[in-house]
Order: C-alpha cells, then structure tokens, then sequence
C-alpha cells in the first residue's frame, strides 16, 4: 500500500455532507452545523488574545527588540496573514473537520497527512498546555499583588509543578508539587466543550468581549501619555527606524550575543518570539464541519479574526512600549506594568489603579479561558478526522444527546490537565511554534500543489498570486523555524518519531482509505 494515498477532494466533501441541508440536524458522523462566520471570527479572536499579548510583548521588547516591537508584530502578522490566505483558499475547498491534516490528505498524502495531524497536537494539546501553566500564574499575580494576599509556601507548591520551585516568605526554596489552578482551568475547558459546541462558542463569546474592552481600554487611557523619550532610542536614526535599538553585543549563558537592531537578535528575532501570540487563529478551520456555510464563513473567520488581532497587538505593543520603558518590561505581566504607569502619569488614585490594574488582570485570565478552550476544541476536532480516517483510534465517538466527540473531548482534557499540572511552561512553549509553524509550511506548500494537480476544483475562496503567497508563506516559515534553538528541533524530532510508531502499528494498518484500495486492487 502506498503511504501517498491522497483522498480526492470529492470523497473528502462527501464525508462531510452537504452544508446547505438541514443546518440543524447532526451530520452522518454526529456533528452539528451551528456555527456561522461571526462564530469563527470570535473563536478566532478568543484563540489569539491571550498569552500573547499579555505576556510576551514585554519580553520580546526588552531582550530583541525594543520599541521596535511594532515591526516584529508587522511581520508575525504579515507571515501569519500569508498562511491565513492559504488556509482560507483550502477551508472553502474542503470544508470538513481537520484543517491542515484533511488539506495534506488531499494533497500530499496520507503519511504526510498523518505527520501534520500528529504534529498539530503540539500545537493545540501542548499549546492549551502552555497557556493553562500561563493562567495558573496570573492567578497567582492576582491574588498576591493586587489582592495583597500572600500566599503560603504549601499553597504556593500546589500552583508549580514539580519540575519548578517556589519561594516561601521566609526565603526558603521549596520544591512545587503540582499545578492545580492549571488542571482546574483544563478540567472546565474540557466540560464545556463536552457540553456542545453552541456551549463553547456562547462562552468564548462573553469572553472575547471581556477581554477585547480590557484591551481597547488599555490602548485608549495610554495613547494620550505616551513619551517619545521611550520610543525613540536610536539617536543615529530618524523617523520610524529611531524605534529600533542600535545593535551591540551582550555575554549571554557563556556566549557572546547579538541584541536588538534589525536581524539575528533584534526585531526579527523579536518576530519569531511573538509568533506565539498569533497561534490557535487556523483553529477557526478545525471547526468547518461544525458551520452552516464553511465554504464562505471559514475564510471570513480565519481572516477577519487575524486581521483584528493583528490590529490590536500592533496598537498595544505601541503604547506599552511608549509608556514604560523597553527595558524595564522584562516581567511575566507587562500589561499590569503598563497599567500602573498610566495611572502614575494620568495622576489617579491608588484605589483607581487598584481597581483597573484588577480588571486587567481578570481580562487576562479571562482572555486565557478562551485560549485553552479554542486549542482544545482544535485538537478534538483534528483527532475525530484522523479517527473518522481510520488513522486513531477511539476519537470519532460521538455524544448521542451532545453531538460532541465526547471521548476525543475526555481524553484531550486528562492529557492537559495532567501535563500542565507537572510541565514547566519552558518545556512546552517553544514546542508549540515550531509545531505551528510546521503545520503552516504545508499548508501554504498545498495551495501552489493543489493548483497544478486540482485546477478546475471548485474554489469559493482564490488567494490572489497563489505561488508567490505560498512559497513566500512557506519560507517565512521556515525562516523563523530555522532560529528556534537545537534542543526545539531535538523534541519535534522525538515526538514525530513517537508518530512514526503509532502510525506504523496502527494507522497503516487502520486506515480507510488503504482497506478501500486493498479492496479495489487485491495484491
């Protein structure tokens, strides 16, 4: 049996039924269409505002880029609009559960298929891993400095895992024992999601509106006091490039090292850092089977929600950096940084900055919320094709009264309420980029393929220069892939090999499409 078998983009839309009969009634695998395009912006939106921009604009501006900040969210969001397009041209073609899995079936074949479906765990499970860890810390920022609670070293042991320390009030460091606020969040992702799909996108919906006021407050109450003296550093510059930092190098773990400026080190580097905050707006794809017209909803959400986002970070990097700054941003929460210097400059009182420095920290853990849930609600639906495809196992159960893929739902939530309980986030961050940016080079590589071998398919959707936007989109990406450090490439490597294994005991053996062709052409 070959391991290229493509499923042709005829079967691949068969198996998702017609989107245009009974919007309301469960597909022949248990789905129901319920979703419409402002249900994908908004599921776009509440993936993307997270972690992100609530955390890694103040260190990706103190150790690369400096107020140059803006440019290195320009080019994450031009590089990530690229394979937008490409995701938009595929979803309208094949608008089925899947994203970049189903996209490889149809173009590349099926162990291909197989190596983007099992890469795309680490960027939904691990991502929702890495935002659950991410939440856990805000909480305790919460509480701690805005409440001014102090936490007890034995309740401060049961918000790390145990590959992480805590210190105590006395000064003494102690071991962490689990991460129970990050096991918590995952466990109620997971029962929402369980619940039904109208149950998430109604959540994610209150959410996104908490968290986007939160944001545009932000942007709002420090544009009017933002100092030039913090943005322009580079006196031998003039105009927009006075943002970036003159390069120089630093001693860094032992080595001598490039920061700031524009390359290696700067505002590229800076690009690549920030990349997170963009990851989980192609889980808009995930969730084709799930809406009434995906062949023209899907693209409007992909797009309209990454434009938003990308709008917005540019506006919040801008200010930040022109309130505080650069380097004095290197803390796990710069917006509540921020936060307090506005406050400072506008002359409020500490009961005020109390107060908003509260709300934008429960904006945070609130635009969290949404994150994990829209990762989780990718990564269900990515497994209940591969299962559907005969590739996994168990996956493509679905609940007779919720139309959910109850048992892909259950065991995605255990895996990360587990892993973000005992995994440090160092461990799993960088994992989740490159696995994203994998996933990204294949997709804008099917775009220029399936013109050549699928020319006259129906297309609702047409990227404009299809070969110049997927091969730009594909070295962009394999541009930022190619800085992410060695030991990054050494866990992808070991994961994909793991994939190998479970592809070659069960998945070759499983597979659908290869019984069909055993059946069709007996050896």
């Amino acid at each position: 049996m070959s391991l290229f078998r493509k499923k042709s983009i005829a079967a691949v839309v068969a198996e998702a039924g017609d989107p245009n009969v009974d919007h309301g009634a469960p597909l022949s695998g248990g789905l129901e269409r319920r979703l419409d395009a402002m249900h994908l912006t908004l599921l776009g939106i509440g993936a993307v505002i997270g972690a992100g921009i609530f955390s890694l604009t103040g260190r990706a501006a103190a150790d690369f880029a400096g107020p140059g900040i803006v440019y290195s969210f320009i080019i994450g969001g031009i590089l990530c609009g690229l394979a937008g397009l490409c995701y938009a041209e595929l979803a309208s073609m094949l608008p089925v559960a899947g994203s970049a899995y189903t996209y490889s079936y149809a173009t590349m074949g099926e162990l291909v298929a197989w190596i983007i479906g099992w890469d795309l765990a680490l960027e939904y499970a691990f991502g929702a891993v890495t935002v659950s860890v991410a939440w856990s810390g805000y909480l305790v920022s919460l509480v701690q400095k805005t409440l001014h609670y102090e936490l007890s070293p034995t309740l401060l042991r049961l918000t790390k895992g145990p590959f992480e320390t805590v210190t105590g009030l006395d000064g003494v460091v102690h071991p962490g024992l689990w991460n129970v606020p990050a096991t918590v969040v995952s466990i109620v992702a997971a029962a929402i999601l369980y619940r039904g799909i109208r149950e998430a996108a109604w959540v994610n919906n209150v959410i996104v509106v908490i968290k986007v006021a939160i944001v545009v407050s932000f942007i709002a109450l420090g544009w009017g006091v933002i100092s030039a003296d913090n943005l322009y550093v580079n006196p031998h510059a003039s105009g927009l490039l006075a943002l970036v930092p003159e390069p120089h190098r630093i001693l860094r773990e032992g080595h001598s090292v490039l920061r700031y400026g524009w390359l290696n080190g700067g505002v590229l580097t800076g690009a690549g850092v920030v990349f997170f905050a963009y990851i989980g707006f192609d889980a808009v794809s995930t969730a084709a089977q799930e809406t009434k017209n995906p062949s023209r909803d899907v693209p409007i959400g992909v797009l309209l929600s990454l434009l938003i986002c990308t709008v917005l970070y540019i506006l919040v990097a801008h200010v930040l950096t022109g309130v505080v700054r650069y380097d004095e941003l290197a803390v796990p929460d710069p917006i509540a940084v921020g936060i307090d210097r506005i406050v400072e400059l506008r002359g409020w009182s500490p009961v005020a900055r109390g107060t908003f420095t509260f709300a934008v920290k429960v904006g945070a853990l609130s635009g969290l919320t949404s994150v994990i849930l829209v990762l989780m609600l990718g990564q269900t639906r990515v497994f209940y094709a591969m299962a559907r495809d005969g590739l996994m196992p168990w996956f493509d159960a679905t609940h007779p009264r919720f139309h959910t893929p109850y048992v892909g739902t259950v065991l995605t939530g255990i895996f990360v309420a587990v892993a973000g309980g005992c995994l440090p986030m160092s461990l799993v961050g960088e994992l989740v980029s490159i696995g994203t940016l994998l996933a990204f080079v294949l997709v804008c590589l099917g775009v220029p393929i399936l013109r050549v071998t699928q020319p006259n398919a129906n297309r609702p959707f047409r990227v404009r220069a299809p070969w110049f936007v997927g091969l730009s989109g594909t070295a962009a990406c394999l541009y930022v892939m190619y800085f992410l450090p060695l030991d990054t490439w050494i866990r992808l490597i070991v994961w994909l090999v793991i994939g190998f294994v479970v592809y070659f005991t069960y998945g070759r053996r499983h597979s659908r499409l290869g019984r069909a062709d055993s059946a069709t052409n007996p050896a």
